[in-house]
């Protein structure tokens, strides 16, 4: 039996606010493999904490986190660091993308930082680009694109480095309905060619494109469900066409 692509054994995470201490997560067992999964949880229930130590942004207090069969809980920031360029792809609710730097060059940043050299940098920043559906606008700014664009530049970044997991933080929070279900059938895709997607919302509707749903309250994981996912791009054809960009 192979080992999963995530491990996690009795994770405690304990925040120090002066005099009291928060117990973020309370000793969550999880294992997740290949497919689409969908973290949810009222707010304080431990769902961005355990994004941050599923991402390796943060360190649990206690218990042990294996990442791709490396123990990553006691791991150095270096290490971390290294971890998240080679292993893991960001996606966020507000895009994170440099406003004076074209959609090209945002998606070539991670592969900067890794030291690829300039004509394999362009090459593999553009082939992700045209992956999510912009191979036409590689040169265009953030603010020449649509809140959906922009997400789909973020999700060509966080891919360009060809990681196997990408972890999204409500990636459809910032966006339209139909947008949000464009950016959902762009994860279904990523999902089928092998990427493992772990994504955070608080979202029913956005949940149910998942393959799996994780719920957590006050640090404990309440249930973990296979689903069938709901086909995101059979309901695209379903609904209004966009507005004409130009």
């Amino acid at each position: 039996m192979t080992e999963p692509l995530i491990h996690l054994e009795s994770i405690v995470k304990t925040y120090v606010m002066g005099d009291v201490e928060v117990r973020a997560l309370r000793g969550v067992d999880l294992d997740i493999d290949q497919g689409l999964i969908a973290i949810m949880g009222a707010s304080g229930s431990g769902k961005s904490t355990l994004m941050n130590v599923i991402g390796c942004l943060d360190r649990p207090t206690s218990g042990k986190y294996l990442l791709t069969g490396q123990d990553v809980s006691k791991m150095g920031h270096n290490e971390l660091a290294d971890i998240r360029n080679k292993v893991i792809g960001f996606v966020f609710q507000s895009f994170q993308l440099l406003t004076r730097t074209s959609a090209l060059e945002n998606v070539e940043l991670p592969l900067m930082y890794a030291g690829v050299a300039g004509r394999e940098r362009h090459r593999r920043a553009r082939e992700a680009l045209e992956r999510v559906g912009l191979g036409g606008r590689v040169h265009h700014h953030p603010n020449q694109l649509s809140g959906g664009q922009q997400q789909r530049v973020a999700i060509a970044r966080a891919i360009v480095g060809r990681t196997r997991l990408l972890v999204a933080d409500e990636p459809t929070g910032n966006l339209d309905s139909r947008t949000s279900v464009e950016i959902m059938a762009l994860f279904q895709e990523l999902w089928r060619e092998g990427i493992t997607i772990i994504l955070v919302t608080h979202e029913p509707d956005i949940a149910a494109y998942a393959s799996r749903v994780v719920v957590l309250k006050d640090g404990v994981l309440r249930s973990d469900v296979e689903q069938q996912a709901r086909d995101a791009r059979a309901e695209l054809a379903t609904l209004p066409p966009p507005e004409v960009l130009t």
